[in-house]
C-alpha cells in the first residue's frame, strides 16, 4: 500500500533520515521499533507532509493507481485515506466523544450555506452518520461513553476515540504513534486487540511503538530503525533476536 524509498531527511547537519526504504503491505499490522532518536517520528512527519524530504520518494498505492505523494501538503494525503494519531491524543477536549467522530465525517451536505438551509439536504445524511459512527463506536469499545465529553476519557480510551476518528474519517491506511504509551498492561493489550479486530476490517496499519513485549504478539511485520536507518525487518520472532536490535536497545 505504502512504498518508502530512499527517503532522506536533514536538519542542518543532522541527517534524521538516511536513505530510508520500507514497505507497508496491504490488509497488515507492519510495526516500527527504534530507541529515541532513531528517525520514527521524522519518518511519518515526512509520510504525512509535515516536512519535505531532502531526497527519496513516497508511493501510495490505491484503486489501482499509483501515487507519488512526497511532499504532500498534510491535508492532501489525509484526503486520500492516510490518516495517523498521535503520542498525545489530539481529540476536541471540550466536545463529546460523538460530536468527535461527526466532526471529522467528509463530505457533510450541511456545511455548505445554501444546503444548510434546507434540511432535506442534510437531515438523512446526519441520521446515516449517526449510525455510522456508533458502529465504530461498537467496535472501539467506546459505544457506552457516546456522550461523555472527551476530556473525561482514560488515557486509553483517548487513544481509542482517535483510532475511531480515523475510520470516520474513512482512513485506508492509519499510522498509529505509539498507541500504548503510558497505558497500564491490561489495557493495552486491549487496544493492540481492537487495532487487530479493525485490521481483519480490512483497514491497513503502520504502528510506531515502544513497548515491544506487547506490540510483537499482534503484528505480523517488524522494521527496526537506528541512527536514522533500517537495520533490521522481518517475522517478529527474528527481528527480535537480531543482535543489531539488540545492540541498539541497549546502547539507547
Amino acid at each position: 500500500m505504502l512504498e518508502i524509498k530512499g527517503i532522506v531527511k536533514q536538519f542542518g547537519a543532522f541527517r534524521a533520515l538516511d536513505g530510508v526504504d520500507m514497505t507497508i503491505e496491504r490488509g497488515k499490522v507492519t510495526l516500527l521499533i527504534g530507541p529515541n532518536g532513531s528517525g520514527k517520528t521524522t519518518l511519518i512527519n515526512v509520510v504525512t507532509g509535515v516536512y519535505k524530504p531532502e531526497a527519496g520518494r513516497v508511493y501510495f498505492h490505491d484503486d489501482g493507481k499509483t501515487l507519488d505523494i512526497t511532499g504532500w501538503p498534510p491535508h492532501k494525503v489525509f484526503a486520500q485515506g492516510i490518516v495517523r494519531t498521535f503520542q498525545i491524543p489530539q481529540i476536541f477536549q471540550k466536545l463529546t466523544v460523538m460530536e468527535n467522530l461527526l466532526a471529522v465525517a467528509r463530505g457533510q451536505a450541511g456545511e455548505g450555506v445554501l444546503n444548510a438551509m434546507r434540511e432535506g439536504r442534510w437531515a438523512k445524511q446526519e441520521e446515516e452518520l449517526a449510525e455510522r459512527a456508533f458502529e465504530i463506536l461498537d467496535l472501539v469499545g467506546l459505544g457506552d461513553v457516546w456522550d461523555r465529553y472527551a476530556y473525561s476519557l482514560s488515557a486509553g480510551q483517548m487513544k481509542l476515540l482517535e483510532l475511531a476518528r480515523a475510520l470516520m474519517a474513512g482512513a485506508k491506511l492509519i499510522i498509529l504513534d505509539e498507541p500504548i504509551a503510558g497505558i497500564p498492561i491490561a489495557q493495552a493489550h486491549a487496544i493492540f486487540q481492537t487495532i487487530r479486530d479493525v485490521n481483519a476490517k480490512g483497514v491497513t496499519f503502520w504502528v510506531v511503538e515502544h513497548r515491544i513485549d506487547i506490540a510483537f504478539k499482534y503484528v505480523d511485520y517488524v522494521y527496526a530503525m537506528a541512527s536514522g536507518r533500517v537495520i533490521s525487518q522481518g517475522a517478529p520472532d527474528a527481528v527480535a533476536k537480531d543482535p543489531k536490535v539488540i545492540e541498539s536497545y541497549i546502547g539507547g
